[in-house]
């Protein structure tokens, strides 16, 4: 699966930097893009040359994980729990992760058969509220189903509420589904998604930047979210309050380029507010997964034309129609009138009023034609009359 011209040394060296160097420090990135991943290992193991940009207690700091990090102990238990490390440069390596600059993650590790950039290619992903209510989580299942079922990947963070939800959907609908840790890929947080992140592992992927058994803080799920961002190709937020870390996404999305999107709530949800702040900007209003793909996907992936549900009324032919809705709705009408209302001859008028009324629409009243109940139910709906 690790296919790649990425020299050993460099490889063992980013595993080095992984245990070493917190995700998304630009200071660091900038370092290995400047004098090579070699001359920054060295530097931090020998400690003779500060590399520039931080202080000497910083520096001291790294200095000290460093004389702790054992990469190829890393290595080994992340073979033994089926785990493997992405560099730039493998051929797993989703290209996109690079328009990060300087924050682009120096390695992932990766749980799972897949192959993560084909998979980055057709990916979305579908963030919001941990504590979400029952809306919120229906909602992001159902999109995540659909996207799916329409071949997509669903991307989210493993969390409680929308993320959890979203990774349900697409599990429930047999698809492909990435979970983006905050902590080392073989140790499952939060706890009580355990069973669900290792199914996730099964028939997906697990992918972090932190190595083997590293715990999550608060800072690590706020750059986390950045990998989310850069990996797919939108973001759809589902209910997120003003300070949400998932409105972090959304916007590392925009930063980046990349379609965002939000799933409307109530006016009156705070936990709504976030997502209709985002609607208010940049961000496209979707409701189900064929609005996200029209957006994400290729030229040609419509939406299907919304409209109400059909009335026995449209299955009518244009010119019965026009005679049907000239009919006052309250009393009878002679042929003449009907035929005015209709722009029709009369003769026509009359021919139209006896087919509607083989079909339960009009009766005869005297010489006049009035509309049936059930007529006047259907030309009301037609109207959107309340």
């Amino acid at each position: 699966m690790n296919a790649s011209e990425v020299p050993d040394d460099e490889r063992l060296g980013r595993v080095f930097l992984s245990r070493v160097i917190e995700p998304g420090d630009e200071v660091a990135g900038r370092w290995v893009r400047e004098y090579g991943v070699g001359e920054v290992v060295r530097r931090l193991r020998e400690g003779v040359e500060p590399l520039p940009g931080v202080s000497h207690k910083r520096w001291d700091g790294l200095r000290a994980r460093g004389m702790r990090a054992e990469p190829g102990r890393d290595l080994a238990v992340a073979r033994n729990a089926g785990v493997r490390f992405l560099c730039p440069g493998d051929v797993e390596w989703p290209g996109q992760l690079d328009d990060l600059g300087d924050a682009r993650p120096l390695g992932l590790w990766v749980r799972g058969r897949a192959g993560l950039r084909m998979w980055a290619l057709r990916s979305v992903a579908v963030v919001g509220a941990r504590a979400c209510t029952e809306y919120g989580a229906h909602m992001a299942a159902t999109l995540a189903a659909g996207l799916a079922e329409l071949g997509w990947v669903v991307v989210s963070g493993g969390a409680y509420g929308v993320d959890g939800a979203a990774h349900r959907g697409a599990l429930g609908a047999d698809g492909a589904t990435v979970a983006v840790l905050a902590c080392g890929v073989d140790r499952p947080y939060p706890r009580g998604h355990t069973q669900l992140i290792n199914r996730i592992a099964e028939q997906g992927l697990v992918i972090g930047e932190l190595p083997p058994g590293d715990h999550p803080t608060p800072s690590r799920f706020i750059v986390r979210n950045r990998v989310i961002a850069a990996l797919t190709r939108g973001t759809v937020v589902v209910e997120a309050a003003h300070r949400s870390g998932s409105l972090v996404t959304a916007r590392a999305a925009q930063r980046l380029g990349r379609h965002t999107m939000g799933v409307p709530g109530p006016a009156t949800s705070g936990l709504s507010a976030g997502v209709h702040e985002l609607l208010r900007g940049d961000a496209v209003l979707v409701t189900d997964a064929a609005e996200v793909v029209e957006l994400v996907g290729d030229m040609g992936e419509l939406a299907p034309e919304r409209r109400g549900p059909v009335l026995p009324r449209d299955l009518l032919e244009p010119g019965a129609r026009r005679v049907l809705a000239a009919l006052p709705g309250r009393r009878a009408a002679g042929a003449d009138e009907v035929a005015r209302g209709a722009q029709t001859t009369q003769d026509d008028a009359i021919a139209r009023l006896y087919e509607l009324r083989s079909l339960g629409y009009v009766e005869r009243h005297g010489d006049g034609w009035k509309l049936t109940r059930q007529a006047m139910i259907s030309v009301r709906a037609g109207r959107g009359d309340g």
